[in-house]
């Protein structure tokens, strides 16, 4: 059975036909991959033709443009008109005056002008409590301002409708894996994130492609990655998850962490990772106290300053570009970042470098054009992955680890090598489910691989690391089958 055959045979309602060579329609409407996917299973036929003209008036009739926002307005706010269309709704909770509120981030329509009134919230608040950033149907109307109690009028939610075009099952995606090999799931994956997997030239650069997807998968892992520009960097951090955040610009410390005058929580509480991009370029306000907040997180996950306390589970990760004369893990790679990055003890909370020049400079070839999963339900497959612990217990029990080895080295190895088990053999329930020298291929030398660039890193800008290199982890004689 052919993987396009067994995708339709395991996966159905979530596979999808993607053609991103000739759909340029789809890259001018800036649309989510998994709004796109959905248009695209809902307008395909079997062959995975599509009239444009359909899905135009679709798209026109129920998810306006931001140059929209103001016919909507007049709908609601003067011609009293109750109004619907599909986007994504953030709530917030007044603890002063239990006021509920919400805001839509794409029409810049902000929670000062909003409210959602007790008895509509008790109707939607299970769908709406559970993130940043919630999809689905809104349908909206007018609450006209009170003179006489001075209260201005305020656009209202009058009902919510959860958007979620597929079957949210971890475990049948975890026991469907048992029915491709290695090789099928590398080619399952790149199609999910929108790449051709026969546009690579070899199973390495596969690898090398998916090692971004690590945070995508596993709780705060901290990866920095330099590659050649052209590679898809700010695409696969940026425009294929709603779980991750792009950052660039200007960061603040409370942007990230916690902003102690609003009393609201940053980028590390909403999103499984920040990914900081061109980072050379990003410029930190205070740098010192992002410095300090920075380290206590990524060594511990814990936020505190300023009278505040708390835990989150973001990774934090450096994308930038690097000349071809500079792409040498045994010369200074990092000259170019931002100070703050140099400094040794902040660095080696990095548990592993991504050699971006690995990753193929992106061309026609490598556009996905064939039967793939639908990205938005793979990368909540790969989000959903993030809670269970037992893939780390069964590394924990695999790994050998020598006498007085670094511990943040192998943490290091085994956090990385946990999100590989994850990606690869999410089929995985104990340790005798994987073949031991699949493991050591797929998982724990290239953990230990992105590590020691880390390693060799700190020895070029410190004189304390240099010269020592990662503890050698094994797998267990036990397990050697």
């Amino acid at each position: 059975m052919s993987i396009d055959e067994k995708l339709k045979e395991y996966f159905d309602e979530m596979v999808v036909f993607k053609d991103l060579k000739k759909s340029n329609f789809f890259s001018a409407l800036s649309l989510p991959s998994f709004l796109r996917d959905w248009l695209l299973k809902k307008f395909e036929d079997s062959q995975g033709e599509f009239n444009v003209e359909d899905i135009s008036a679709f798209i026109k009739t129920y998810i306006p443009s931001k140059n929209e926002w103001t016919s909507i307005k007049n709908r609601i706010v003067y011609e009293n008109e109750h109004v619907k269309f599909l986007t994504k709704i953030s709530i917030d909770i007044s603890i002063k005056t239990q006021e509920i509120s919400f805001s839509l981030p794409d029409f810049g329509l902000t929670t000062r002008e909003t409210i959602i009134e007790p008895n509509v919230w008790e109707n939607c608040k299970n769908e709406l409590v559970n993130g940043k950033d919630t999809w689905g149907v809104v349908e909206l109307g007018y609450k006209f301002p009170d003179e006489e109690k001075k209260i201005p009028g305020k656009i209202k939610l009058i009902s919510f409708t959860n958007f979620c075009p597929y079957t949210v099952d971890l475990e049948y995606f975890k026991d469907v894996r048992k029915e491709f090999t290695v090789q099928e799931w590398l080619d399952v994956i790149l199609g999910a994130i929108d790449y051709n997997a026969s546009g690579y030239e070899n199973e390495d650069q596969k690898r090398s492609m998916i090692t971004r997807l690590l945070p995508f998968v596993e709780k705060r892992i901290n990866l920095i990655e330099l590659a050649p520009k052209g590679t898809g960097k700010s695409y696969l951090f940026g425009g294929v998850s709603r779980f991750g955040y792009l950052a660039s610009g200007v960061m603040s410390r409370a942007k990230l962490f916690f902003d102690l005058s609003r009393r609201t929580k940053g980028l590390v509480y909403n999103y499984d990772y920040v990914a900081f991009d061109e980072i050379q370029k990003l410029a930190f306000v205070n740098s010192d106290e992002i410095s300090s907040t920075l380290k206590g997180y990524m060594e511990q996950g814990t936020i505190s300053f300023g009278g505040h306390e708390g835990s989150a589970d973001a990774g934090i990760i450096l994308l930038g570009n690097i000349m071809q004369e500079n792409m040498d893990e045994y010369k200074n790679m990092f000259v170019n970042l931002p100070t703050v990055f140099k400094e040794s003890a902040l660095l080696d909370r990095f548990h592993g470098f991504i050699r971006g020049w690995d990753i193929p400079r992106m061309h026609d070839d490598l556009k996905i054009s064939g039967w793939a999963l639908n990205s938005e339900y793979f990368c909540t497959m790969l989000h959903l992955l993030r809670e269970d612990a037992s893939y780390r217990a069964i590394v924990d029990q695999i790994l050998e680890v020598p006498e007085r080895a670094d511990t943040r080295d192998t943490e290091a190895i085994k956090r990385i090598a946990t999100g590989y088990l994850k990606l690869l053999f999410p089929h995985v329930r104990s340790p005798k489910d994987i073949n031991a020298l699949e493991f050591t291929k797929y998982c724990l030398r290239p953990a230990t691989k992105m590590r020691q660039i880390i390693k060799m890193q700190l020895g070029i800008l410190d004189t304390e690391y240099k010269g020592k290199d990662v503890p050698t982890l094994t797998v267990r004689s036990e397990y050697g089958n």
